[in-house]
């Protein structure tokens, strides 16, 4: 196996196993033995990579957006452009905005109780950056394919878009029993905006 893959290899391992952990335990309590044990992989093997367990929820968070982006991404077809598809990836995913149960919305919370610290601060910052970028990435995809109509500002609806996922997210770990505004009148509302009429 050669170096590329076996560092390929080892990060997803640690992804997975502490995707697991945190679906299993929450963020608090998941440790970095924990981690260790999980993922079959030394100390040295760890911290080869990252200096904390922050630094791994942030890699999760990463992951889970580069997931998407993927998902998205595969969707599109430059010789039959359709709205659909690539949307049908957005919305599918949605739902999980509104799950407190979510990876995403755990690290997303865990995370943003200790954002007094520098790296994390950092962290959160580029985590909101590279979730419009992909956002209006999208957004201007369609354009260029004309399946959304160049009026729409790509810059101010991404980041319109992300704003109302992380309230959708930060929503999600709150004890509200119900709610008028949904991931589905979230993804109806992305529909009515950028889709060509």
């Amino acid at each position: 196996m050669k170096q590329e893959e076996r560092r390929q290899q080892t990060i997803r391992q640690l992804l997975d196993a502490t995707g697991e952990l945190i679906r299993q335990q929450g963020c608090h309590s998941v440790t970095m033995k924990q981690i260790m044990e999980r993922s079959s992989l030394s100390k040295g093997a760890i911290f080869h990579y990252v200096k904390s367990k922050d630094e791994i929820f942030v890699w999760v968070l990463q992951d889970r957006l580069d997931q998407l982006n993927r998902r998205f991404m595969n969707e599109v077809e430059p010789d039959h452009p359709t709205f659909g598809g690539p949307m049908q990836q957005i919305s599918q995913s949605l739902p999980a905005l509104e799950d407190a149960q979510d990876i995403t919305n755990k690290i997303l919370m865990y995370l943003l109780g200790k954002e007094d610290e520098p790296a994390v601060a950092e962290a959160l910052k580029q985590f909101y950056e590279r979730s419009v970028h992909l956002s209006r990435q999208w957004i201007v995809t369609g354009q260029k394919h004309g399946v959304i109509p160049q009026t729409v500002d790509a810059d101010k609806a991404a980041e319109m878009f992300v704003l109302l996922s992380f309230g959708l997210r930060v929503r999600s770990s709150m004890p509200i029993a119900s709610f008028l505004f949904t991931a589905d009148d979230f993804s109806t509302f992305i529909i009515d905006l950028l889709q060509l009429k």
